[in-house]
């Protein structure tokens, strides 16, 4: 039991080395292999249902606690240590049906899509889920990584999955197992990578990355200096741009309430000639609003995006009252509500003249797979992840986040600008390469001709039904394993590892 432990939390911590900053992809798969072989039964050996369970507790807590502690950065140790331990109850539960599962014939081929379906659990439930830990981030420098524009980051998790059951199949002599599980990955990967769509046009993007001033500055005059800053960054925009993408919370005083602020705003615009997506706090009759909105060279107000997915526990407080119970840090959260619009605004390009949809993700919508499934839906020839990462200081949490901007790439066959206030800042080719990126905590502009693209990939089109069919193919596996194996005692398993 020890040497099982021992090698789950190996697994989580192979794991965490796939996403950025270290971007070693095929540590991955190694993990995911290593944390199926610690569940498997090991000659006459299975694993009862407490082993299981701590097994897969031992894995999450490995790979949560080195992957998470951003959360920590603002707010201290005890919610990021919560939220690790909150993600490993998953681990267990994915622990204890895989370790089911693997004790029949055909439990190879069901772990991964019970992962899928633990993934899927985890990504929307409790309170929208928390989708920052999915196994495929950690693909997006892989082989793998294409097959999201079949279905997404699952496909890529599934296939990850399926390559780490191959891998102990080879190991324990199953090699038509291997092959069943490696050929379908291999066949669906040689469909991803057919010829996308030409692009329909350029369009030659300024991303703004004004920085924050970290010392020396009370609430207000910080965020005006952020605001002032990012003008700043504007007016050295070395060429003529068509558009100019500001990140969340640049102007984080309300320039439709605050004079100085707005005459700010403008000044940037009318320097720029060019319309700024601009990231500002808004209030309407619902309540706040986390919001993108179009200024116009000529001071207009154009279109505007409330953040649609919430962060909770920091843009909101569930269960306030509750929750107060326990800790006052609860009331650092804020009370915004979300937005219900299409994710796309329309941006006047100053070159060409023509109006550009731009699809928006705002920082912790990057995420969420509907997010970006909808501004293609409506039309989006472009997308955006404007973010403010200022909070979390030097840790991993803004490349983390940058690869899931990446993967979206992919998966939508879009170019992405990512701006953020302290970086890091990217433009991101529809292939999920950087093009450019900046520094942290360095202001920065980032300049290039972008392609335009209204095609539609098939994850755009039917990557949430394809995504679906797989979580359901999981929970019924795990139903099925949790129904063979009821009431079973442990005994020689002829599919052992």
């Amino acid at each position: 039991m020890l040497a099982r432990l021992g090698l789950a939390a190996a697994g989580g911590a192979l794991v965490y080395f796939s996403y950025e900053p270290f971007g070693l992809w095929w540590l991955g798969i190694a993990g995911c292999a290593v944390g199926l072989f610690a569940l498997a039964p090991w000659r006459q050996h299975s694993v009862g249902y407490g082993q299981s369970l701590l097994i897969g507790l031992a894995h999450g807590l490995a790979l949560y606690l080195l992957l998470l502690p951003w959360i920590g950065e603002f707010v201290g140790n005890m919610p990021y240590i919560a939220l690790a331990i909150t993600e490993a109850l998953y681990s267990m539960g994915f622990g204890l049906l895989a370790a089911r599962a693997l004790r029949l014939k055909w439990g190879l081929y069901a772990a991964p899509f019970i992962a899928v379906a633990v993934e899927w659990l985890r990504s929307t439930w409790p309170f929208g889920g928390f989708a920052w830990g999915r196994i495929a981030w950690g693909q997006v420098d892989g082989p793998l990584a294409i097959l999201a524009r079949i279905a997404g980051p699952t496909i890529v998790t599934l296939a990850t999955m399926m390559v780490a059951a191959a891998v102990i199949a080879v190991f324990s002599k199953r090699i038509r197992a291997a092959l069943v599980l490696a050929v379908p990955v291999a066949a669906t990967a040689m469909v991803a990578h057919l010829p996308t769509a030409a692009p329909i046009g350029e369009v030659t993007v300024a991303a703004v990355q004004g920085n924050v001033p970290r010392m020396g500055l009370d609430f207000n005059a910080q965020r005006r200096a952020v605001l002032a800053n990012h003008v700043r960054e504007t007016q050295n925009i070395p060429r003529q741009a068509d558009i100019v993408i500001w990140p969340e919370n640049s102007s984080d005083v309300n320039p439709f309430r605050d004079e100085q602020a707005r005459i700010l705003v403008n000044h940037a615009a009318s320097v720029a000639r060019a319309p700024i997506l601009v990231g500002t706090i808004t209030e309407d009759a619902v309540g706040d609003r986390n919001t993108m909105v179009v200024i116009n060279p000529d001071a207009s107000v154009g279109e505007h995006h409330h953040k649609k997915f919430l962060q909770p526990f920091g843009e909101y407080m569930p269960m306030r009252d509750f929750f107060r119970r326990f800790s006052p840090l609860v009331d650092q959260a804020g009370n915004f509500q979300p937005g219900d619009g299409t994710g796309v605004v329309h941006m006047k390009a100053a070159i060409s003249g023509r109006e550009i949809p731009v699809g928006i993700s705002t920082c912790y919508e990057v995420a969420f797979d509907a997010s970006a499934q909808d501004a293609i839906a409506h039309g989006a020839q472009i997308l955006t992840t404007p973010t403010n990462n200022a909070t979390f200081g030097f840790t991993d949490m803004t490349y983390q986040q940058l690869a899931m901007s990446r993967m979206r790439a992919i998966e939508m066959d879009r170019a992405v600008v990512v701006a953020a206030t302290s970086g890091v800042s990217a433009l991101v080719s529809p292939e999920g390469r950087v093009l450019q990126q900046s520094k942290i905590f360095t202001p920065a502009v980032l300049e290039d001709e972008l392609p335009l693209k209204d095609s539609r990939t098939i994850a755009s089109r039917a990557g949430s039904v394809i995504a679906a069919g797989f979580d359901i193919i999981g929970s019924l596996c795990a139903l099925a394993a949790l129904y063979a194996t009821r009431g079973k005692r442990l005994r020689r398993n002829p599919n052992a590892a």
